[in-house]
């Protein structure tokens, strides 16, 4: 009843192409001279990627030194211009959209709405495989919440149009140093569980958070950069796709992460570390019996292995649970 979607296979190895293919279409067709974004790593590749084949130019703002190598490497192989920013994905998606508004620049990030219609294709295909017959679950790691905001809206229309007749749950799954949403979804900041209420989400409360963070100085921290985001950018299209589908929020660790990460590995798949959130997730989920032994469960595997020393350092290391280390 386990199917887990790798979207590593797509053209720069992460589920960014699905939307990436529509906005830069979009691109195109108001005659942009220049998409901008920030990345943790996937966005830069397949923005980098998308231009390239284009000929589109390609700003890419970065935390410095918070990508992983292999990343990164697409972006510059690309030819896309790299600008490192002293801070964190937060602070370079603020200094992309100001880049983009005030110098003609096309932002291509998940704020923008031609990416989710094409994250929804994410859906699509998991729906497709299955015959139109609606897992219990879909399981994403939670960062930006892009693809969370997707599956919703994805869901919502597939179920209007009548070509599904079950509205699976959305269960998304935040790093522990990167856990926004969970703190505020399950009420851990101020004992108020943060909803979409009917189109009135308590914003003050997201706002509060955020100061909450700044004042103590606490930035997100987990090797898993592709989740590693402390503001959401699509949090309240977030909560209205956990609403619509009666989901949860949970967290897990840096090691559950790779455990997860290479126990698909070790089945014969590639995935990154962001993506080993998704089993884990899942594995948490059962054991809560908050999914049944008899649910179908798709886990959404965001993107292939592009830090080539995370199952190097894992594996060399035999207190890691699946650890397979070198013979001396």
């Amino acid at each position: 009843n386990l199917w887990l979607q790798p979207e590593g296979y797509n053209p720069s190895g992460s589920f960014k192409d699905n939307g990436m293919a529509s906005a830069v279409t979009h691109a195109k067709m108001v005659g942009a001279k220049k998409i901008v974004c920030a990345s943790t790593g996937n966005t830069s590749a397949s923005a980098g990627m998308f231009a390239a084949n284009e000929g589109i130019k390609c700003d890419v703002y970065i935390p410095a030194g918070q990508i992983a190598p292999g990343k990164l490497s697409q972006a510059y192989q690309f030819g896309a211009q790299i600008v490192e920013v002293d801070g964190n994905f937060d602070d370079a998606l603020k200094q992309s959209l100001d880049d983009a508004k005030n110098h003609d620049g096309y932002t291509v990030n998940s704020i923008n709405p031609f990416r989710i219609e094409g994250q929804k294709t994410i859906v699509y295909r998991a729906l497709e495989y299955l015959k139109w017959e609606s897992p219990d679950w879909i399981v994403y790691p939670g960062g930006a919440l892009g693809n969370t905001s997707s599956c919703g809206k994805a869901l919502m229309e597939l179920y209007e149009w009548g070509w599904i007749k079950k509205i699976p749950r959305i269960a998304v799954i935040n790093s522990e140093g990167a856990s926004t949403l969970s703190d505020l979804y399950n009420g851990k900041f101020q004992g108020e569980e943060l909803r979409w209420n009917q189109v009135k989400p308590n914003t003050e409360l997201i706002k509060e958070y955020y100061n909450h963070l700044d004042s103590k100085g606490i930035r997100p921290k987990t090797k898993a950069t592709a989740i590693q985001i402390g503001r959401p950018a699509n949090i309240l299209k977030g909560l209205r796709s956990l609403d619509y589908t009666d989901g949860v929020v949970r967290t897990v660790s840096d090691s559950e992460m790779l455990d997860g990460m290479s126990v698909v590995g070790l089945n014969g798949f590639d995935c990154e570390m962001a993506s080993g959130a998704s089993v884990v997730g899942i594995k948490k989920l059962l054991e809560e019996e908050v999914i049944k032994k008899d649910d179908v469960v798709v886990g959404i595997l965001t993107g292939r292995q592009k830090d080539a020393l995370l199952p190097v350092d894992y594996h060399n290391n035999p207190q890691n649970l699946f650890a397979i280390p070198p013979k001396v």
